[in-house]
């Protein structure tokens, strides 16, 4: 069984030119199949103020009204995505850009209103890697931007930490899967404010303490329950941390075990 990689970058790469250049150099020279998921949010954020839409935003998470999807997916899975895939040609790395109404690759429900109406925000339902299968043996890279589709029609925006999992969990019934979150930061840190503070192992239960404790900045919570999310479902390796770690062995990040 081949192996694959299925890397999410965040908003440190996206937002930076010189950054995002210099990892798509890198990313054309992985060997073997491979997928790559992005975000985009700032991006996102600073078209909206232009053109004098409200941006809002709850507990960290965008609520996605009908103009801020149109924004979304005119920055998602257009300029970003399109841009990647043009930069990925340039470095002989066949790819093709996906949202995931494309090919039918993940669907998803409108998060339902609770104590909040996020809007046209997408939770996944199922995940179909058949089209990503026949690309992917071709030696063909899935470029994913963070939206879905409910199969009526209606796109959903959907967060990106969560698509690389789901694509991850996928994509392990015929490839043993890795998943890389690649962010600002070295890994998971013990104290927020020492880049060398990196835990560099956290299982199930070391996790349970740490969450405790409060030991980990809470923002990363989210993040890391997709991590265990996608070892319990299946998902060989799972690791947080700068790029460097897919590139350099010794680059220190977190993995993620049971």
């Amino acid at each position: 069984m081949k192996t694959i990689k299925v890397i999410k970058i965040g908003g440190n790469i996206i937002d930076n030119e010189e950054a995002l250049a210099e990892f798509i150099k890198d990313f054309a020279t992985i060997s073997g199949p491979k997928v790559l998921v992005h975000g985009g949010g700032k991006i996102a954020t600073k078209l909206a103020e232009q053109m004098n839409i409200p941006v809002k935003m709850h507990e960290g998470r965008r609520i996605t009204d009908a103009a801020t999807l149109d924004i979304i997916t005119m920055v998602y899975a257009g300029k970003i995505n399109k841009n990647i895939v043009a930069q990925l040609q340039a470095h002989h790395c066949n790819a093709i850009g996906f949202s995931g109404a494309d090919g039918n690759t993940i669907v998803s429900e409108k998060r339902p209103i609770k104590t909040i109406d996020y809007g046209f925000v997408g939770d996944v339902k199922k995940v179909n890697t058949d089209a990503l299968e026949v690309l992917l043996n071709n030696n063909i890279t899935p470029v994913f931007c963070a939206i879905s589709h409910d199969e009526n029609g209606q796109l959903l925006n959907t967060n990106a930490d969560t698509i690389a999992s789901e694509l991850a969990i996928g994509l392990s019934t015929v490839f043993n899967t890795e998943l890389y979150y690649c962010f600002e930061k070295n890994g998971v840190l013990e104290d927020v404010e020492n880049e060398d503070s990196v835990i560099e192992n956290i299982n199930i239960e070391s996790y349970k303490t740490l969450k405790e404790n409060n030991i980990i900045f809470e923002g990363m919570l989210p993040k890391l329950d997709n991590c265990f999310h996608a070892i319990n479902k299946n998902v060989q390796k799972v690791c947080i941390g700068k790029s460097e770690m897919l590139f350099h062995t010794n680059n220190k990040h977190t993995t993620i075990t049971k």
